[in-house]
């Protein structure tokens, strides 16, 4: 048996409790929260007049043990039911795929899978932290957050994300050792360290990642310095955050050179910018931008038509040179928010547009309208994927 097949069925009961509140004892070490929802996805996929539907059941549990001063045990499980006429017509691809897990250890199991139905069980977080004086390791599958920004982040290269994947909030984890070591109220040194399994090669191979990172402040700025190996990689980056004038400043740049062939070759230099600014009467704007040195000035598609199939990593955001962001939100009643957000390649001039009415129907229950809008020629950036359209109820807990 092995270890997925132990630990999930000892998860899977607490599930029950989501469909019930159950009072807890307030002087309690430990905390279990999550949420429930239902999303409607509609696809209008390019030049085809046929739209494609899929309806996704989904929960999530967290849960969260302080048994000392000095220890703490986190677990979180995501679980997802899909159907549809998109699940018929790609499978087995489209159960494959979101059922990958390239972690050390194979967290995720399928229960149930037909041409029309599957659902599965992932453990995305499961691991125990120690904090002893100005010591803390983690240890197990946990996120290792080294981005700056909230777009484009070269230097996250544990746990890189796809920002179209916007329903997974908590975002992927990684079997990795943290440790952090704080010399100062606002500095620190961390040394991380992962070892997963590459799914996007032929034979699947395990890849290492390991970095050191300095961070500290100086005239009102948050600075970052990092240096390691990233799968074949190695890798050296920086990042900042601070504010100018009223809006927030941040960025960071990350260079990749291959560690085999250190003097023989160029390396990738991966760089992003973000500015932010919130006015008087609460619209908030912000607008990002992002380098790639070892990108395509020209048309600069995939080649697929599922955008998450991609590997994303801190070095390959997109296949694009220059890549331009802009989001703009307001809230229209307390209850009730009004979001867009765009990219823009200015190669190919294909682009992304991405609307969104956010209601909040009660204080735990909210309802999202949102669209991904992709337009521009075949092979280009965003030119091959069409228009999806979402409608997501969610209760959390």
């Amino acid at each position: 048996m092995t270890i997925t097949q132990k630990i999930l069925p000892l998860l899977i009961p607490a599930l029950l409790l989501q469909s019930t509140v159950i009072p807890q004892p307030t002087d309690r070490n430990w905390r279990l929260y999550g949420h429930l929802q239902t999303m409607q996805q509609v696809w209008v996929p390019p030049n085809v007049p046929q739209w494609q539907t899929i309806t996704t059941l989904g929960s999530r549990l967290d849960f969260r043990w302080h048994p000392g001063n000095k220890f703490s045990f986190h677990a979180g499980v995501r679980n997802d039911a899909s159907l549809g006429q998109m699940v018929y017509d790609y499978h087995p691809y489209f159960a494959d795929f979101s059922t990958q897990d390239d972690g050390l250890i194979d967290l995720t199991r399928m229960w149930v899978n037909d041409s029309s139905f599957f659902f599965y069980s992932s453990i995305d977080r499961f691991n125990v932290k120690f904090r002893t004086g100005n010591f803390e390791a983690t240890v197990g599958r946990q996120r290792i957050n080294w981005g700056v920004n909230l777009i484009w982040t070269p230097n996250d290269i544990f746990n890189a994300y796809n920002y179209f994947d916007f329903d997974y909030v908590e975002r992927p984890g990684c079997d990795a050792v943290l440790l952090q070591y704080y010399t100062g109220h606002t500095s620190s040194l961390q040394f991380g360290f992962k070892v997963d399994r590459h799914l996007y090669t032929i034979d699947s191979a395990y890849k290492v990642t390991g970095a050191l990172m300095y961070r500290f402040n100086r005239w009102g700025y948050d600075f970052q310095f990092l240096g390691g190996v990233m799968r074949e990689d190695a890798v050296v980056g920086l990042g900042w955050a601070g504010h100018i004038k009223g809006a927030g400043f941040s960025g960071e740049a990350s260079y990749f050179l291959d560690r085999k062939q250190l003097f023989d070759t160029t390396g990738a230099l991966v760089a992003s910018a973000e500015l932010n600014y919130t006015f008087k009467n609460s619209l908030y704007l912000q607008g990002g931008y992002l380098y790639n040195s070892a990108g395509t000035a020209g048309p600069a598609g995939w080649g697929t038509a599922f955008m998450l199939a991609v590997d994303i990593s801190a070095k390959n955001f997109t296949k694009a040179r220059h890549s331009l962001f802009a989001q703009a939100s307001y809230p229209v009643t307390p209850l009730i928010n009004l979001s867009v957000a765009s990219i823009f390649n200015p190669n190919d001039k294909s682009g992304f547009a991405g609307p969104s009415v956010d209601l909040s129907l009660t204080t735990n229950l909210s309802l999202l309208f949102t669209g991904q809008i992709f337009w521009g020629a075949d092979q280009t950036a965003y030119g091959d994927y069409g228009t999806l359209c979402y409608m997501r109820l969610k209760w959390s807990f």
